[in-house]
């Protein structure tokens, strides 16, 4: 098999989206029946071929192939359509409060406009999901989170709102029905900016601002992404969602992605998949998203599953995620990771071939004694051994926007 046809033949078999939701795609009738965003006959016009995934259809790929659309965004900039994410707005004087009574980061920390990932934890440790909050200057927290979860993020906003108002308390959670594009790519500042009146040079990784893009008033533009490079996230209404793609592919170095291409993507950037590698029986430390806890969260223990968090930091786990390259055929979602004597030690969680390395990449879980980067492992595909060594994360160097 040449290496082109094993890069879309891992892509496809793994199940894996990309898209910061743990359901898997599918074709067929399922997609015809699956809730559709601003963009569905946007899509379907321009060649995209749809796929449901965590009840929505979207395109899994368009007419250029996956690793053409993967190299585009590394070389030039690629515009996806990710409107089935769930988008919230807390307003009132206790949101702050509020979101840190769900979440492990420290939220009252931000500054106006400023964002971070954090994550929903259970009293097990557990991750619940993982999740965007920003600060906006507005005075409400602009809040992204998982389609795949969506029903049970908002489920778990609502029954802490609920509390919180019973104790008297000042807040209300609002879900959002607009439309989420994300631009992403090294040409993409250059392409934004002239649509923007706002210095987007100004705009540092993880920080946003609600302006008119391309002549289309109340986007809200974060900058941050889910694939390793530079780009935004752009949350507009339904309504002139169609009128904002349409003007952004007309620069000549954007070109439509889909599911197939965010997810080589990620991979590639070291980035957790909900439902794959992470969920609710892992803990951040485990997830080696220790990084997630606040500071000032971590001494004053007040976050959900604190009790069982923290003291891992300096204690013991029993396994950690870790990367993992290989030679051969592709490793995929479970596959068994051995050590040099044959015994047991992980498994992976996500894998697939680096369109950019041109070698199979993966993540998961082993015992930390065989964590170290460059610790030599065997892994099982198709009941035959192939050799594996662990690797520092990301695979490939993220290039996030930072002001110096």
């Amino acid at each position: 098999m040449s290496w082109a046809r094993a890069v879309g033949a891992g892509v496809w078999r793994s199940g894996l989206t990309g898209s910061r939701g743990q359901e898997r795609w599918q074709s067929g009738g399922q997609a015809d029946a699956a809730r559709r965003t601003a963009l569905y006959d946007f899509h379907r016009a321009h060649g995209g071929k749809m796929v449901e995934f965590a009840g929505w259809s979207l395109p899994v790929q368009y007419k250029d192939s996956h690793i053409a659309s993967h190299l585009h965004t590394r070389q030039h900039s690629s515009l996806f359509d990710v409107s089935h994410m769930l988008q919230s707005r807390v307003h009132g004087k206790d949101g702050v409060a509020f979101m840190e009574s769900l979440v492990v980061g420290d939220i009252a920390e931000l500054k106006d406009n400023q964002g971070t990932l954090s994550l929903f934890t259970n009293e097990n440790g557990g991750i619940i999901d993982d999740l965007i909050v920003n600060r906006t200057s507005e005075g409400f927290l602009y809040v992204v989170s998982n389609a795949g979860c969506a029903e049970k993020d908002s489920a778990h906003m609502q029954n802490k709102q609920r509390e919180f108002k019973a104790a008297g308390r000042d807040v209300d959670v609002e879900v959002l029905d607009f439309a989420l594009l994300a631009v992403q790519g090294p040409s993409t500042a250059d392409v934004l900016q002239a649509g923007l009146s706002d210095n987007l040079s100004k705009l540092a990784f993880m920080t946003g601002v609600t302006t008119s893009v391309f002549g289309i008033p109340g986007c809200r533009v974060t900058r941050c992404g889910y694939t390793g490079e530079d780009g935004v996230e752009i949350s507009v209404l339904g309504n002139r969602a169609v009128e904002l793609a349409e003007k952004l592919l007309q620069n000549p170095e954007v070109k439509l992605a889909g599911l197939a291409a965010r997810d080589s993507l990620r991979l590639e950037a070291g980035l957790c998949l909900y439902g794959n590698d992470i969920d609710e029986t892992t803990s951040p430390v485990e997830a080696s998203l220790v990084w997630t806890l606040g500071k000032r969260r971590r001494t004053a223990m007040d976050f959900p599953g604190a009790a069982v968090i923290v003291p891992q930091i300096k204690g013991k786990v029993t396994r950690k995620r870790v990367g993992l390259t290989s030679t051969g055929p592709p490793v995929r979602q479970h596959t068994q990771i051995l050590n040099p004597e044959g015994r047991l030690i992980g498994e992976v969680t996500s894998g697939c071939p680096s369109p950019c390395l041109r070698q199979n990449v993966a993540m998961g879980y082993i015992d930390p004694e065989y964590a170290k980067p460059g610790t030599a492992v065997r892994l099982e595909v198709r009941k035959k051994l192939v050799d594996g060594v662990t690797s520092k994360l990301p695979f490939v160097p993220s290039k996030y926007y930072t002001i110096k």
